[in-house]
């Protein structure tokens, strides 16, 4: 997919803030520092689009980006992250929750993890969300390229027998530094988006 112009548009807390343009939306969580932003600008082949931050836990509203008006990718907060406080990481907990039970425009929920580590018990609560809300999902495997090109595949497989040992969901690797894996990504938003 070529994009021409995207923008971010707005963060939201409440439904009343959400675009209401009825585009489709595809979803992006992950717990903190797992690459979200990095993804977002690697795909969008924008430097500076989503701001990746050396600080885990900065972004605390859905950041909604409008790819050329013709859907969304909208940027959870990460969870996991422990200098967020007990009430506001509820706060976060909620509307995160609310967001996903409720909002239509959802075609798919990219679900991105760190492909050099085992999945964490925060990672597989989430993914266990993920999979009750019932809404199209793919596993992304981030980070590829802080390990070796001949090993990839094994840790992807790797990824999928933890989170999807049945392997009914795509699971791919990711990085933001070698871009050969985006066009696989592009071909299943393209799908979910049409």
């Amino acid at each position: 997919m070529i994009v021409k112009n995207p923008i971010f548009e707005v963060s939201a807390v409440r439904e009343n803030q959400y675009p209401k343009n009825g585009l489709p939306e595809i979803v992006l969580v992950g717990k903190s520092n797992v690459g979200k932003s990095s993804f977002i600008n690697t795909m969008l082949n924008r430097k500076k689009l989503a701001r990746t931050s050396s600080e885990p836990g900065k972004t605390r509203q859905l950041n909604f980006y409008n790819i050329d008006n013709l859907f969304y990718f909208v940027d959870l907060p990460g969870y996991g992250y422990s200098k967020m406080s007990k009430q506001e990481q509820l706060k976060v907990g909620n509307f995160i929750e609310y967001y996903l039970k409720n909002r239509q425009e959802i075609c798919l929920i990219i679900f991105l993890v760190d492909i050099r580590h085992d999945p964490t018990s925060n990672d597989f609560l989430m993914y266990d969300y993920v999979i009750r809300s019932g809404l199209p999902c793919m596993i992304l495997a981030n980070k590829a390229d802080k390990i070796a090109k001949t090993k990839v595949d094994d840790y992807v497989k790797n990824i999928q027998k933890q989170l999807n040992p049945i392997g009914d969901i795509t699971t791919l690797p990711f990085s933001s530094e070698r871009k050969v894996y985006s066009d696989e990504v592009w071909k299943i938003i393209e799908k979910h988006i049409i």
